[in-house]
C-alpha cells in the first residue's frame, strides 16, 4: 500500500483516511447503541476511543488495512467510517466493515461508498478475495451487501461472545472474477 493519503471522491463523499482529528467523531458513532448493536466495538469515553484511533493508524502502518471517514465532499460533516482489515497479502483477501451515525442511514451513503472502496480492494490492493463478517439480524447490512453481488456463504455460529451473550456471524464474500 502507497504511504501517501488515499482520498476516494464520489458525487457526494469524499472518503479520506481516518486521523487524530476524527477522535470526537469515531467517538460519536462507536458510543452510539443504535450504531453498535451490530458492531464489535463500542466506547464510553474519548479516552477509550484512542485504542480504535490506534488500531486504525496500525493497520495502515503494519499495512493490514486502511479505514475512511466517510465524509460530505466540503470536509463539513462526518457520516462514518468504511474500511479494510485483517488484509492478508499472501492470500489476496481482507475484511471490509462501515458504519454510519443514524441520522445520515436511510440516504444511500454506503452503497455510494461501497462501489468505489470494493474497487479499490481489487485494484489497489489486489484482493482476490473480500469478506465480511455481519451480526445475524443485521438485516440493513446484509441486504447491502448483497445489493453489492456479495454471496452469502453461511453462519458462523455463536462463534463470538458478546456483552456475555454468544452471538452469530452470518458470512459474504465477493470475488474478484478477474482474478479467478
Amino acid at each position: 500500500m502507497a504511504k501517501s493519503e488515499t482520498i476516494i471522491n464520489t458525487e457526494r463523499l469524499q472518503l479520506r483516511e481516518i486521523v487524530d482529528s476524527d477522535l470526537e467523531n469515531i467517538f460519536n458513532g462507536l458510543s452510539n447503541e443504535d450504531v453498535t448493536k451490530y458492531y464489535a466495538v463500542s466506547f464510553s469515553s474519548l479516552e477509550e476511543t484512542k485504542t480504535q484511533m490506534e488500531w486504525y493508524k496500525n493497520l495502515r502502518h503494519e499495512k493490514t488495512g486502511i479505514w475512511w471517514a466517510i465524509c460530505s465532499k466540503d470536509h463539513q460533516i462526518f457520516y462514518g467510517a468504511i474500511g479494510y482489515n485483517d488484509l492478508d497479502q499472501e492470500h489476496q483477501k481482507a475484511e471490509i466493515g462501515f458504519w454510519l451515525l443514524p441520522q445520515f442511514w436511510r440516504q444511500g451513503f454506503i452503497k455510494e461508498a461501497l462501489s468505489p472502496v470494493i474497487d479499490y480492494g481489487f485494484t489497489i490492493l489486489n484482493l482476490h478475495r473480500i469478506e465480511a463478517f455481519v451480526e445475524s439480524g443485521n438485516e440493513a447490512s446484509s441486504r447491502m451487501l448483497k445489493s453489492k453481488s456479495f454471496n452469502y456463504e453461511g453462519t458462523l455460529r455463536e462463534c463470538e461472545l458478546k456483552s456475555n451473550h454468544f452471538i452469530s456471524l452470518d458470512v459474504f464474500a465477493k470475488i474478484n472474477q478477474s482474478t479467478s
